[in-house]
């Protein structure tokens, strides 16, 4: 069944991905295991839109499917059953009367009620517009009554612009008019109520909720299934997996953000508390360069989330500090009477050792077909191949989504979904090609070098400035 998928007008490369994702989660492939990487749907635009255009086209298996997508997904604004559309009223009206009857006609009936919704995309209608519009469509022989609070049927009067009347929004070359029934549509508060600014425990790294649910969903967090973010910080992903039914679980390096936070009533647990979200399993002071996890213990989550320290906000820490790494000291064993409050020495942990670490930690770890998302820095400037992400034998990489941070960088929100257990044969291929991967990186992905590439002047030593046209720019703050 061919839908009209509508999205909101931000965060542009994650929203294919993520109907993706939930079309998986919701079965809408089926229970074949096979292939599990080729999964995908069938997507088109309407006749000359943009790729960047909010208006797509998507095959769904049944209308349960596409509802539930739309409800939970964060990107998708509705997802409709298209009954027309056309560059003017008229031939908008000609193609609703094509549309055949007995699919029109139980949401047409006597003892139900409808409501229609006016919205357009490149310009603002006002109010007298929006009744005018309405009254045009007085050919559909709606024989039930309005009700604009709790209607039985929602129904959707869609509006673009023309190329050349839209301001930095994706070109439309020609007025499009779409009329549809809704299926589903986006749950409007679940952002207002998990936004970081009502939340009793953040940090300078805290995620944003959005892009957290995002996470999560590209995870296919649900119930019964086990979700462990290694650098859990204040628990921002680990909520937005709660909040979907996903037990979780979560470790730090930094004790006092997993164990004190600024006090009793303010920490990572009292975040699970204000929402009313069953708590973590458990939350461990643990080292991602020395994982905490007993021999032979394997395959026992469902998803890795995480957002890795990459040095532009916070660098990475890993345990034993500079002197003891160095050979300058011996390794010590800290005293009885000073472990309560003893804070373990740390040493800088580069990006190329921490997604080594990481990649090895998932390849041990997840069930098969079981899914690590993670955030990858990019410098914007030097260009960018899909061989330039790190890589695994283990692992098959589904999704890379880009979010623009800066002129100078940019972060990818990376898919990976587990197709091959771990062997030993793996994890030296692993180890030879992470050697690789820290040589072709290593101008930036070491120590603090992001963070100059990220903060240095905008000229370059060659004198010219950085090409700020990678990309169209579209209005909107997260787009």
């Amino acid at each position: 069944m061919w839908f009209l998928c509508v999205f909101y007008h931000r965060l542009l490369d994650y929203r294919r991905p993520e109907v993706e994702s939930l079309a998986e989660l919701f079965g809408a492939f089926g229970d074949d295991s096979a292939a599990i990487t080729n999964r995908s749907l069938q997507w088109e635009l309407p006749e000359n839109h943009h790729p960047d255009s909010p208006f797509h086209f998507v095959s769904l298996p049944s209308e349960e499917i596409a509802a539930n997508i739309a409800r939970r997904s964060l990107l998708v604004k509705g997802i409709y059953e298209l009954w027309g559309q056309g560059i003017n009223y008229e031939e908008l009206e000609a193609k609703i009367k094509e549309f055949p009857d007995e699919r029109k006609s139980p949401y047409l009936a006597e003892d139900s009620t409808f409501r229609i919704t006016v919205d357009s995309f490149g310009k603002v209608l006002s109010l007298k517009e929006q009744n005018e519009r309405i009254h045009m469509l007085e050919y559909i022989p709606f024989k039930g009554r309005v009700n604009l609070r709790k209607p039985d049927h929602k129904f959707w009067l869609m509006e673009t612009d023309e190329y050349d009347l839209n301001n930095g929004l994706p070109p439309v070359a020609q007025r499009t008019i779409f009329f549809g029934r809704e299926v589903g549509a986006a749950d409007r508060k679940l952002l207002p109520t998990y936004q970081l600014k009502s939340r009793t425990y953040i940090g300078p790294t805290a995620m944003d909720a959005e892009i957290a649910f995002l996470m999560a969903n590209q995870a296919l967090a649900r119930p019964g299934k086990l979700v462990y973010d290694p650098f859990v910080g204040t628990g921002s992903i680990l909520i937005a997996a709660a909040h979907f039914g996903a037990m979780t679980m979560g470790a730090d390096i930094d004790i006092r953000v997993v164990r004190d936070g600024r006090g009793p009533d303010c920490n990572v647990w009292s975040n699970f508390k204000q929402y009313g979200l069953p708590m973590p399993i458990s939350l461990l002071r643990a080292d991602n360069n020395l994982p905490p996890w007993r021999p032979g213990l394997e395959e026992v989550l469902d998803a890795i989330i995480c957002d890795p320290p990459y040095g532009v906000r916070a660098g990475g820490r890993k345990s034993g500090g500079r002197k003891l790494l160095k050979g300058a000291v011996e390794p010590y064993t800290v005293p009885d009477d000073k472990r309560t409050d003893h804070i373990p020495s740390t040493a800088p942990y580069s990006l190329a050792e921490c997604m080594h670490d990481l990649l090895d930690l998932a390849a041990q770890k997840l069930v098969m077909g079981g899914r690590l998302v993670f955030f990858y820095p990019v410098v914007r400037e030097e260009g960018l191949t899909e061989g330039q992400f790190p890589t695994h034998e283990c692992f098959t990489m589904i999704a890379s989504c880009e979010q623009i941070l800066s002129y100078r960088y940019s972060r990818y929100l990376l898919t990976m979904v587990k197709t091959a257990r771990y062997t030993d044969e793996f994890a030296e291929l692993a180890s030879k090609k992470h050697l690789q991967f820290k040589e072709n990186h290593a101008k930036w992905l070491e120590e603090s070098t992001l963070h100059s590439a990220v903060f240095s002047p905008v000229e370059g030593t060659n004198g010219k400035g950085i090409d700020r046209d990678l990309k169209p720019k579209y209005r909107g703050k997260y787009v």
